[in-house]
């Protein structure tokens, strides 16, 4: 079967454990080119990577725009129409594979979302919030939003950047296997980092960066500044999203994501109370229109043929 014009890109740092699997379940004739993007790993990520095929591209960061993904975007640009950005804990597998084999051919998307399950404690969750990314959009039609960041955040990759692309965007339904097998540990540790990011961007937005938000993501900020929005969580995610389902680890799950998002809050309070008004940055570069040509004036390399309408992430 012939490969899809689809270059999978994977960052990556120290996940020796995960590469290999991840890039066998991508396969040998799945895609034209499989890049990994590795930021001075001090394991045998680059050989196992460079072993199964893939090309491994250096990337240090200068604590500056752009990141890890737009950094490729812009500086190793794809010779393929699609881009597909994965993670080393993403497997694909066999039903992805199928059914976006037979939507890619579509001209009508320029980007899909797509849906992962989620691991906790080793256990597969059935309940619980669905996790969806824009991961896959075409070469050109757009890159991760940027955001004004130097002063407080110090991850060297587009985390919770959304990709803000020109076209319209479709869903794939089958999943990737989300394959999170790390202990609790580095899971608080994470969702700590997240948290203050995930303070500081709210407090950063501004009316015009609002635009750019999805409808979820307009409710999740209006929701950041109530103390409720922790329980809120919990009772939608093990109550009415079926969490329950998952037994006591289900029940863990969501009682550290209601952790999280009462950290965000909490956060959120703290950093309003400390800090005047007028010295909260209060605005995000980058786009500041739904106009075709303002994104075109901010992203020089994307394409000069379309007038779609837009549907950020």
């Amino acid at each position: 079967m012939e490969p899809l014009d689809i270059t999978i890109v994977i960052p990556v740092k120290n996940e020796e454990k995960l590469i290999g699997d991840c890039l066998k379940s991508v396969g040998t004739d799945f895609c034209k080119k499989i890049i990994v993007i590795d930021s001075s790993s001090t394991d045998r990520t680059c050989e196992i990577a460079e072993r199964l095929g893939a090309e491994v591209i250096n990337f240090k960061w200068d604590g500056k725009f752009p990141k890890k993904r737009n950094w490729f975007l812009r500086n190793h640009t794809p010779t393929t129409k699609w881009v597909l950005f994965l993670d080393a804990d993403e497997f694909l597998t066999e039903g992805f594979k199928k059914e976006l084999r037979s939507k890619i051919q579509k001209d009508s998307y320029v980007g899909f979302w797509l849906s992962y399950s989620i691991y906790f404690a080793g256990k597969k969750l059935r309940g619980g919030y669905p996790l969806q990314k824009l991961a896959l959009f075409q070469v050109g039609a757009g890159e991760y939003e940027r955001i004004k960041e130097q002063h407080w955040s110090k991850l060297d990759m587009e985390i919770h950047e959304h990709p803000i692309v020109e076209g319209k965007v479709g869903k794939i339904k089958s999943k990737i296997d989300h394959r999170d097998f790390r202990s609790i540990e580095h899971y608080i540790q994470k969702q700590r980092e997240y948290a203050k990011w995930e303070s500081y961007r709210y407090l950063d937005l501004n009316p015009k960066s609002r635009l750019l938000l999805t409808a979820k993501q307009k409710l999740k900020y209006r929701l950041l500044t109530s103390p409720w929005v922790g329980p809120l969580y919990f009772l939608g995610s093990f109550i009415f999203l079926g969490g329950f389902r998952d037994g006591y680890t289900g029940l863990t799950f969501a009682f550290l994501k209601m952790a999280y998002f009462n950290e965000i809050y909490c956060r959120i309070k703290e950093l309003k109370s400390s800090c005047p008004s007028h010295l909260i940055p209060g605005q995000i570069t980058g786009l500041k229109s739904k106009s075709s040509q303002k994104i075109k004036s901010r992203f020089p390399y994307l394409k000069r043929n379309t007038s779609a309408k837009i549907f950020p992430n």
